[in-house]
């Protein structure tokens, strides 16, 4: 036999003889619910953020804002759940002792069996987040960009509670242990939400509302530090084989408490500080202008159209506003605040311009008047005088406001019968007059 002869028959046989090997991780990856448990995540999220659409498809912070609540309130608690009853699975299937004797470090094997309750949650959820950022994407005018960091903190919360929620299940016999922690993590989560003490932010459920804030640029990285660190020091605890080992427990435990103390003392505001790229007034070029926060920018030709005849009716009368302006800053001279759009817009687009008209209108006429004000002759009739005159500049639409009494309707009646000469008279003299003395409002 020639040596291309010899080659050629040991080359087959090295073929068959070697074997296919298989990662230990990805084989881990796709036992028991770990992919159900993402597939969950998802699910819950999307489903949850669906049935509260399109309140939050306006705005990139609505988006965070609304993500976060989800993850810290129903998420959360349903990953401690999956987790728990992942990790009891190798007690109940009884290879507890077939496994300590594989050739593995009792950490390698806590790491790989943890992975399934860590890895899946979290690309649930970043999947689900990612759907939900471009359902927002079309509807946004401007503002900031959408918080990612925020984003990937909570992933990184809901592995963390995934792999505490697995230690759980190791460390517990009874079944009814996964559902139990969702529901301790539920009313924990839940109640922790809802008074201020000490260590308030330290809670995933905390919900935050204010649209023109951006969160600090430590916060994200901190959260981040604080629940990973947890997690990984109760994970080294359990699985570590010597005492040596166990001391590297300590090393993640000091992290998480160093990221947690400034997060622990953060104000009732927490980390949210004003952005003035998101308050930003952008306006139009009408008379008087519309000025919306930058953040608000989709809306701004839908308000302008709606607020068009009424600022055609005030255009050259004393006392008319100089500027419409909404967002967070205190109005100047001559300036006239609006109405947040929050109820009345709906996808970046206002869906009820007449019911922003008539709130707009009652914001104009409004006035902060002292209590002593409202008592005396005339304030029953001044109220209605008020109401009446809102109602003829801007009508209410049906099922919505204060009906207007007897004497009301008859000064609406009295301003209809007007001639419009007659009505742009009687309005110049009552934006003139002092809304707190009814001596001074003049009776249509």
């Amino acid at each position: 036999m020639t040596a291309t002869d010899t080659r050629a028959t040991a080359a087959p046989r090295r073929a068959a003889a070697a074997p296919r090997r298989t990662s230990v991780l990805r084989t881990e990856l796709r036992r028991g619910i770990g992919p159900w448990s993402g597939a969950a995540v998802a699910v819950t999220t999307l489903v949850t953020m669906y049935a509260k659409a399109p309140g939050w498809q306006s705005r990139w912070t609505d988006t965070t804002d609304m993500l976060h609540i989800v993850t810290g309130l129903l998420v959360g608690p349903l990953v401690l759940a999956l987790g728990c009853w992942q990790g009891g699975r190798d007690r109940r299937s009884g290879t507890l002792e077939l496994l300590c004797s594989v050739p593995r470090s009792p950490l390698r094997r806590a790491f790989l069996a943890v992975a399934p309750t860590a890895l899946w949650p979290a690309a649930g959820y970043l999947s689900a987040a990612a759907v939900c950022l471009l359902a927002t994407w079309p509807y946004v005018g401007g503002g900031p960009r959408p918080f990612l960091e925020l984003v990937a903190a909570d992933a990184v919360t809901l592995a963390a509670l995934g792999t505490l929620g697995h230690l759980v299940g190791r460390l517990v016999r009874w079944r009814l242990t996964a559902p139990l922690l969702a529901v301790c993590g539920y009313v924990v989560f839940g109640a922790a939400s809802r008074t201020y003490t000490i260590g308030f932010w330290l809670n995933p459920a905390v919900e935050h509302f204010y649209v023109w804030d951006r969160p600090v640029w430590w916060f994200a990285p901190a959260w981040t530090l604080w629940s990973a660190g947890l997690a990984l020091a109760a994970l080294l605890a359990y699985a570590a084989g010597t005492a040596r080992l166990r001391l590297l427990a300590l090393l993640p435990l000091a992290a998480a408490v160093a990221a947690a103390v400034p997060i622990a003392r953060l104000p009732m505001d927490g980390p949210w500080r004003p952005d003035p790229a998101a308050a930003r007034l952008v306006c139009d070029e009408g008379t008087p202008q519309v000025c919306m926060p930058d953040v608000d920018r989709a809306l701004l030709p839908d308000i302008s159209r709606a607020l068009a005849p009424f600022n055609e009716r005030l255009r050259g009368l004393p006392g008319a506003p100089a500027r419409w302006v909404g967002g967070p800053g205190a109005p100047g001279p001559g300036d006239t605040t609006l109405p947040n759009p929050d109820l009345d817009a709906v996808r970046g687009e206002l869906s009820r311009p007449d019911l922003y008209l008539n709130s707009a209108v009652q914001h104009l006429f409004s006035e902060t008047c002292r209590s002593e004000d409202f008592s005396g002759p005339g304030v029953e009739r001044l109220g209605e005088v008020h109401l009446a005159v809102s109602e003829w500049l801007a009508p209410t639409p049906e099922n919505y406001g204060i009906p207007l009494g007897p004497a009301g309707q008859r000064y609406l009646d009295a301003l209809h019968a007007k001639s419009p000469a007659a009505q742009r008279d009687y309005l110049a003299r009552y934006m003139a007059a002092d809304g707190c003395r009814p001596e001074e409002v003049p009776i249509p």
